[in-house]
């Protein structure tokens, strides 16, 4: 049997649990599922592949009923700033971009990654994790095009920000709540010539077009013939955790500020006040 050392460090293991796992969710979200349609009148899912249909699309809606109620908040909130005469800047262009918050329309080009075919020559000489696309397969991509430049980027439907996160369980992809099949793509929007030069410099994306000649893993990259259009990021938008990385400032100027407030003089003391 082919050994691949150069993902096969990367990769995590598909075992038992992982399996019994995905069937004990399947079976609390068919039961859930069941619930909700006799409730509703709707037809019961006959199999996992209806029920993941039917638990999609209702995620596709209910996240279109956030955007709608996070429109709203903003709107709200504008009109209480106005009415208190309080001013609220509007962020620039470049921070709407990043933070997704507007759709964006430019050049750029599409990453496709594929699992390897079923008729794969090499399909018995090597291990099936070898076979497919990985989590650290899109991250690898993903990484090497906003090193490129990549002003937006969107994976399958959806924009992704720099607090997206993503986890490929088995051969599926789960984003925002939202779960998806292979081929995998990547759009970005920037310099066509200096994102495919930065996924060409990467280590990473190389290990798969390692693979992807040895076994048959699919792999292309297209640009875009007319100007790419990006939705505006849909998912959640609070922040649980952040670190700022080794030799960064947090926040400029703190220091000499508190050093300036701490050799002030004092102010004096009214007599009768605290």
């Amino acid at each position: 049997m082919t050994d691949h050392p150069h993902r096969a460090r990367r990769l995590l293991a598909r075992g038992t649990l992982s399996v019994a796992l995905v069937l004990a969710l399947s079976g609390a979200l068919f039961a859930a599922n069941a619930k909700f349609a006799r409730a509703s009148g709707e037809r019961h899912p006959q199999d996992l592949r209806e029920l993941a249909q039917v638990e999609t699309a209702r995620v596709a809606r209910l996240s279109t009923e956030v955007d709608s109620l996070r429109a709203e908040v903003d709107a709200l909130t504008a009109q209480e700033n106005s009415a208190a005469g309080t001013e609220v800047g509007t962020p620039g262009p470049g921070y709407q971009v990043a933070g997704g918050l507007v759709p964006v329309t430019g050049p750029g080009l599409t990453v496709r990654l594929e699992d390897a075919p079923q008729d794969s020559p090499r399909r018995e000489d090597v291990s099936p994790d070898v076979l497919v696309v990985h989590q650290q397969d899109l991250q690898a991509v993903m990484n090497a095009l906003w090193a490129g430049g990549a002003e937006a980027m969107a994976l399958m439907d959806q924009r992704v920000i720099s607090t997206s996160a993503f986890r490929c369980v088995g051969n599926v992809l789960r984003l925002h709540g939202r779960i998806y099949s292979p081929p995998y793509e990547v759009r970005a929007i920037g310099d066509p010539r200096q994102l495919r030069a930065a996924l060409n410099a990467s280590a990473a994306v190389r290990d798969y077009l390692r693979d992807a000649a040895d076994v048959g893993l699919g792999w292309s990259v297209t640009d875009a013939d007319e100007p790419m259009e990006l939705p505006a990021y849909s998912g959640a938008t609070e922040l649980g955790s952040a670190s700022v990385p080794d030799g960064v400032e947090v926040l400029p100027g703190l220091e000499a500020a508190e050093e300036k407030q701490r050799l002030s003089p004092s102010p004096t003391t009214q007599p009768g006040r605290p």
